[in-house]
């Protein structure tokens, strides 16, 4: 151990002293260990209990002292970058941080205890969603799990942290449209009849897809003409399309939202010959364009494509949908994702069992799908009574009190 005497800024003398710490157990290196005392005694004997501590459990406190939790974060989220998610996931993350750099970017992560983290998770409880609450929950999880496995802190805060449920009140469970979440029959042909009569270039393609596939705005971007089979009617869905800001020749194919996302699903023949239609007067167009603009022209294969040969993103089918539907009777706060629920509903009216419809939408919620499936059957079953009720009312009539 090495200790000799300063003198600070302010002229007040001090000891610090210095020895090696015990060797990293990954790369083998010693780490410096130093503190500061009024005497030689004091700073010598803080740098043997700091030694002591990083021998019994590895952690170095002075460092969980000084590093804030922001900085923390930006040295996590850059190695989970790296790890392959995608990078919607990763903006997803970046977002949480920032919801929890808002309370605790300047605190030290060894001032975060249980108690504090779990009075905070009850703060964001009272001002966003609950989902919106599980996200954030789970990167502070992840941050703080990186900070132990790097020796910075001893305990992760967030382990054994309650969640905080609102509880409903029945008139808020009473008052919930569920028929909100998805088009009924009538509106379906309001809006496809609205799309037949004054829809643009490719709205009757992609809207009448969408509607009897179920699949995602993103995966519909991401169809290639290699994905098509015309002899089998069926469409093979492997990718979704991600663009993080709407520039057509930034996107980025991605595999889908789940493993069960990856699927071949069979189409109706006139849904098909609409897109063999629609591939015949792409490819004159595309020969057109090429004659001008060889070298200028992106070839993807994309069945959704602009002259250029980029793939239309998710937004131009949003702004195509909000269009429509003012063509429409239809007061729904609907947006393109309303079609998965809505085909949800079709195939529950047609008969179809439901893990034959989770396999066909590709597991995207399973408790949304099932919700959406039960109440639609419910549904069924008192139209069933209603219909009885209609055609042999007159013999109901007949009952005697």
């Amino acid at each position: 151990m090495h200790c000799e005497e300063i003198t600070l800024k302010s002229g007040q003398k001090r000891w610090t002293c210095v020895a090696d710490g015990p060797a990293d157990p990954i790369t083998g290196k010693r780490k410096q260990i130093w503190r500061r005392g009024k005497t030689k005694r004091e700073a010598a004997n803080r740098v043997k209990e700091a030694i002591r501590l990083l021998e019994m459990d590895g952690i170095d406190e002075r460092v969980g002292k000084k590093m804030t939790f922001d900085a923390l974060a930006n040295e996590w989220i850059e190695t989970y970058s790296l790890t392959g998610v995608k990078r919607g996931s990763v903006r997803i993350r970046e977002k949480e941080i920032k919801i929890l750099n808002k309370h605790i970017a300047k605190m030290p992560i060894s001032e975060i205890s249980h108690s504090k983290y779990q009075k905070l998770l009850n703060k964001l409880s009272a001002e966003y969603a609950r989902n919106t609450v599980s996200g954030v929950h789970t990167t502070a999880g992840m941050i703080f799990k990186y900070a132990v496995k790097d020796k910075l802190i001893k305990d992760n805060p967030t382990t054994g942290a309650v969640l905080p449920k609102k509880r409903k009140t029945v008139e808020e469970i009473e008052s919930e449209p569920l028929d909100e979440g998805y088009l009924t029959t009538e509106e379906v042909n309001d809006f496809l009849d609205a799309v037949t009569k004054h829809g643009l270039d490719l709205d009757i393609e992609r809207f009448y897809l969408l509607a009897f596939t179920g699949m995602r705005s993103g995966e519909l971007c991401a169809l290639k003409w290699s994905d098509i089979d015309f002899r089998n009617n069926t469409i093979r869905i492997t990718k979704t399309l991600y663009n993080e800001d709407n520039n057509m020749r930034k996107y980025v194919l991605t595999p889908p939202k789940t493993e069960g996302s990856i699927r071949t699903i069979e189409v109706a023949k006139e849904i098909m010959d609409l897109l063999k239609s629609h591939r015949k007067r792409q490819m004159k167009v595309t020969a057109k364009y090429r004659e001008v603009e060889l070298n200028e022209y992106h070839d993807g294969n994309f069945v959704f494509c602009r002259v250029n040969g980029y793939p239309f993103i998710q937004k131009n089918i949003i702004n195509r949908m909000a269009r429509i539907l003012e063509f429409t009777n239809i007061q729904k706060n609907a947006t393109p994702h309303i079609f998965r629920h809505t085909h949800i509903s079709m195939l529950t009216e047609a008969g179809v069992d439901l893990s034959t419809i989770m396999e066909r939408v590709g597991h995207d919620d399973m408790q949304t799908t099932l919700k959406i499936y039960t109440h639609v059957t419910k549904k069924m079953k008192k139209d069933a009574s209603e219909k009885v009720t209609n055609q042999f009312g007159n013999i109901l009539k007949n009952i005697i009190f």
